[in-house]
């Protein structure tokens, strides 16, 4: 097959992942929450990431052997000929159209990809398009999607199966808590005549851990002890215990580790902090300075970043503030640096406690540290102020957070319409609507939740009306809250018909509402 040069850049361009802007990391990460970021070998890492900028340096212009002399104009142009190619001079605007051609032209084959899941006729498709659409479902962690993609890979006369792909869709499946479709995965697999590897087993255990299905997970485990050169490692127990402190079973946390210690496995500083990280989150102090003091007296683990916030975090929750500022004190002594997720958990932590001055004077220092507040550092002193009527100094901060040129996102407007509907503010609620529909950004149900509840308390049953219909607009699920606060509305204004027949829709057709009858019901009522 003669392949056209053109088509590497196309890969190229194709391979670059799209960096996330910070409004859709605020609220989706925990202190500390273990993720698989390698298939093949299954390395951790933490969400919270104190790596510095990678510094893209010129110094090798310096060193190469390039030569700098002039070059004569006519073999620069027999070469380009040599190549088929036209000079750059004269054709790259063509080109750059060619190239973005050819680039929706894949995109366009990736999408259409998953309109054939479904067919059985489709056995000689473009096997790039198969595979990147098979990676976009399984990154975006649509389990349904990519389970059709799956299907279809696999009656494809050029497929081979591969442990990799499977480890990725285990992980996923994970991450989506489906451990039957898991399961399911597993045996397609060993009907393929694949060997498990470690790194497919590890998804598996996680895939039921992260389920609840520790049954499974143990089970799994031992049928590893089986396996020639498939022990489990590290990271197998690491998502082990992960999962155990999710669902707070920490009286199997002990049987983890003297099974670790017994095969020989040391703890590593991934493995200690999700341990104290789990203690902190149920409120369990005592166990998680005393796994504290065990990371310490190992030997080979020191506390790091992910430590200081597992603590700063679990005591400024438990509003335990004196504690949250002895361990900062305490780690700053150790050498360990906080960074900008430690300062907005004290920022939460201080406003909680109505200890604004304390509050004000953490980002006074980050100022003076050169820490440049983030979309979540707004977003927690909006709320904070919001939740305890500050009104004025929500405000405050919400035209500075704007004038410095950080952009609101859907939780910043959530904390500012439920402050103002408490307030009984709800010409600002106005404002702010106005406000959003000049703005590109993206909402979701939570959003639409507050400004339908704070019109509905208002008794402005219209708009309360409009905004519903527009979640169907805007593709927003309604949930219960949705729910509660159109029959709290209506129930406040002798509407109880109106309140009724939505409380029984809720109750036969729970799972999807049934939508449209909601519509005529909210259309209907006023």
């Amino acid at each position: 097959m003669h392949w056209n040069v053109n088509l590497v850049e196309v890969v190229l361009v194709l391979s670059f992942p799209q960096a996330q802007p910070d409004s859709q990391k605020s609220h989706s990460l925990s202190p500390m929450e273990i993720h698989l970021v390698d298939s093949t070998s299954l390395r951790w890492a933490s969400s919270i990431s104190s790596t510095a900028p990678i510094m893209h340096s010129t110094e090798f212009l310096k060193h190469s052997h390039i030569n700098t002399a002039p070059n004569p104009p006519f073999p620069l142009r027999v070469e380009f000929m040599k190549r088929g190619l036209k000079p750059l001079s004269s054709g790259i605007q063509k080109d750059s159209n060619k190239d973005l051609s050819r680039i929706l032209r894949t995109e366009a084959a990736i999408k259409g990809v998953e309109n054939k899941g479904n067919s059985w006729k489709h056995r000689q498709l473009w096997p790039k398009a198969v595979l990147e659409a098979l990676d976009e479902a399984i990154k975006g962690c649509r389990w349904q999607a990519a389970l059709k993609i799956f299907a279809l890979l696999r009656r494809q006369h050029w497929y081979e199966p591969r442990c990799q792909t499977y480890a990725k869709i285990l992980m996923m499946l994970g991450k989506c808590r489906k451990p039957e479709e898991a399961g399911q995965i597993f045996e397609i697999m060993l009907s393929e005549g694949l060997r498990p590897t470690v790194d497919v087993y590890t998804a598996l255990v996680g895939a039921y851990g992260l389920s609840g299905s520790f049954h499974q997970a143990f089970r799994t485990v031992e049928d590893m002890k089986s396996v020639v050169d498939c022990e489990p490692d590290i990271y197998t127990y690491s998502i082990l215990i992960s999962s155990c402190t999710k669902f707070q079973r920490f009286d199997l946390i002990g049987h983890v580790l003297s099974e670790m210690s017994y095969v020989g496995i040391e703890c590593n500083n991934v493995t200690y902090n999700t341990i104290i990280d789990g203690y902190g989150k149920a409120g369990m102090f005592e166990h998680m300075e005393n796994s504290l003091a065990d990371m310490v007296e190992s030997g080979n683990c020191q506390p790091d970043v992910f430590t200081l916030n597992s603590i700063i975090g679990a005591y400024g929750e438990g509003r335990k503030i004196d504690k949250m500022e002895k361990w900062y004190d305490e780690f700053q002594l150790m050498g360990v640096k906080a960074d900008l997720k430690t300062f907005n958990m004290m920022i939460k932590s201080y406003g909680k406690a109505g200890m604004y001055e304390k509050m004000q004077s953490v980002m006074d220092f980050m100022k003076r540290r050169f820490f440049s507040p983030t979309i979540v550092t707004y977003n927690t002193v909006i709320d904070v102020f919001g939740k305890a009527g500050e009104i004025e100094k929500m405000d405050k901060h919400f035209n500075r957070m704007k004038h410095l040129g950080v952009k609101p996102n859907t939780v910043t407007y959530c904390s500012l319409v439920n402050a103002y509907s408490k307030a009984g503010l709800i010409d600002k609620v106005d404002s702010i609507m106005r406000h959003v529909e000049n703005s590109d950004v993206v909402l979701d149900t939570p959003f639409f939740n507050s400004v339908i509840s704070a019109y509905g308390q208002a008794g402005d049953l219209e708009k309360m009306g409009e905004f519903f219909r527009a979640m169907k607009e805007r593709n927003c699920e309604p949930d219960s809250i949705t729910f509660a606060c159109l029959m709290q509305a209506y129930n406040a204004h002798g509407m109880t018909e109106a309140a009724k027949k939505l409380e029984n829709l809720m109750v036969t057709d729970k799972h999807s509402f049934g939508l449209k009858h909601v519509i005529e019901i909210v259309l209907h009522a006023p």
